[in-house]
């Protein structure tokens, strides 16, 4: 009897062992699948994030001066912005000349000085001013007295005792001075000489240049004793109430402009004052070798402090719309493309924890490290394609969707830029 009990005890305690031993090596499967599923999640979160994020510390935050945001919705005005140049059309300036060659005596008026049509510029004294007053006076007596020897001629061929010769010739005669004096009388209009009020008493050696259009002096040409003739301009007088903006646009930007729109310009060396400018041609070739096609507007409203040549920057405003918007400081280009930086996930504080301890609730910091841990933040780079700017914003497109309250960094989208190309691209596993 013990020796079969003690068999069968054996048996029982091997068999026992073969339990545990089966146990024990289910256990150990299941833990070793157990972390390598944990292994495979991690290493596949790590490999999913890629250099699209980068976590930047509280500390650089404030010394860079990075700022968050939000999206917003922006009514923009898409625009143009060209160069060009302020011009008075050719027939709108003048040149004062006179018909007379002549020493200049005085000079009137000065640059920028205010003329109308009529008033005179400078005076110019010759010798032979007084010469052509001469002829004029005296062709007057010389008339008179033709006249009256062609009456007597008259008399005479009525009575057949004159000579038909005669009275042709010296009716030939009376028409010569009086075509002269005709010939006299409009230069002298033209020199302002009043015809009618020339007497002996009247005669002068000098001569005025006037303005033969309303405007402004845009330039004096001569000096006082000086010779000058009908070759040399005295001044030169400019409308600027006809100014033109002549401006370069591009080819590209050329669909969008169309008569009547009105381009905003300001000077390009003074931008405190803004203008305004109505489009009425559009250039049909391109301007020289600057692939720009002119477009050319009529200056309106206040023109003072603008002057024929002056260089200009025109803004052209376009059609206005609702669109997401940032502010231009918020993208930085990279590799050809456009980027924002959105707050990805940020770790401000240790965890709160709450446990229950006899029947009453007691909340407390959740201490991992003997130190507190400190606070960052993790941006994620995201593409957007930009569109117009307008106020310091600028409207974007994201080519994947975010969340509709996400943050962006608003400043210092350069130094997440740069710390993140300079971090790279690391995997971990665990």
């Amino acid at each position: 009897m013990n020796t079969t009990h003690t068999i069968q005890h054996k048996h029982s305690t091997l068999a026992l062992l073969c339990i545990l031993l089966f146990a024990c090596s289910t256990i150990l499967v299941s833990c070793h699948d157990h972390s390598s599923h944990e292994t495979a999640a991690i290493t596949k979160t790590h490999n999913e994030s890629t250099a699209e994020t980068t976590t930047i510390s509280s500390e650089q935050m404030h010394a860079v001066g990075i700022q968050l945001g939000t999206v917003e919705n922006k009514e923009l005005t898409a625009t143009i912005k060209a160069n060009g140049m302020l011009k008075v059309p050719n027939n709108f300036k003048a040149n004062a000349t006179s018909l007379y060659g002549g020493v200049v005596k005085s000079i009137i008026v000065q640059v920028g000085d205010n003329v109308k049509a009529g008033q005179p510029i400078a005076t110019l004294v010759n010798p032979q001013f007084i010469q052509l007053q001469e002829e004029y006076l005296s062709l007057a007596n010389k008339i008179t007295l033709a006249e009256q020897e062609l009456n007597r001629q008259k008399d005479l061929n009525e009575g057949g005792a004159g000579a038909l010769k005669n009275l042709q010739s010296i009716t030939a005669d009376v028409q010569t001075l009086r075509v002269r004096k005709a010939a006299l009388q409009q230069q002298f209009q033209i020199m302002g000489i009043q015809p009618e009020k020339l007497s002996a008493e009247s005669i002068s050696s000098v001569l005025k240049v006037p303005s033969p259009i309303n405007g402004v002096i845009s330039n004096v040409f001569s000096k006082i004793g000086s010779y000058v003739d009908v070759a040399s301009p005295v001044a030169e007088i400019v409308d600027n109430g006809s100014l033109h903006l002549d401006l370069q646009v591009f080819e590209k930007d050329l669909p969008l402009l169309k008569v009547g729109q009105i381009i905003h310009f300001t000077l390009t060396n003074n931008p405190t004052n803004e203008y305004d400018a109505e489009v009425f041609s559009i250039g049909a070739a391109f301007e020289n070798e600057s692939k720009t096609i002119p477009v050319h507007a009529k200056v309106k409203g206040n023109k003072n402090g603008l002057i024929d040549g002056m260089n200009i920057t025109g803004i052209v405003s376009l059609n206005s719309a609702t669109t997401p918007a940032v502010p231009s400081t918020a993208i930085v280009d990279a590799n050809g493309k456009s980027y924002v930086f959105i707050l990805a996930n940020a770790s401000t504080q240790p965890a709160i924890a709450t446990h229950a301890h006899d029947g009453e609730a007691h909340t407390h910091e959740e201490k991992q490290h003997s130190t507190e841990p400190k606070e960052s933040i993790t941006f994620e780079k995201i593409e957007v394609v930009k569109g117009v700017s307008d106020m310091g914003y600028t409207a974007v497109t994201f080519v994947k969707d975010i969340p509709a309250d996400a943050k962006i960094a608003t400043q210092g989208a350069f130094f997440i830029l740069a710390k993140m190309n300079n971090t790279g691209t690391h995997t971990h596993q665990h």
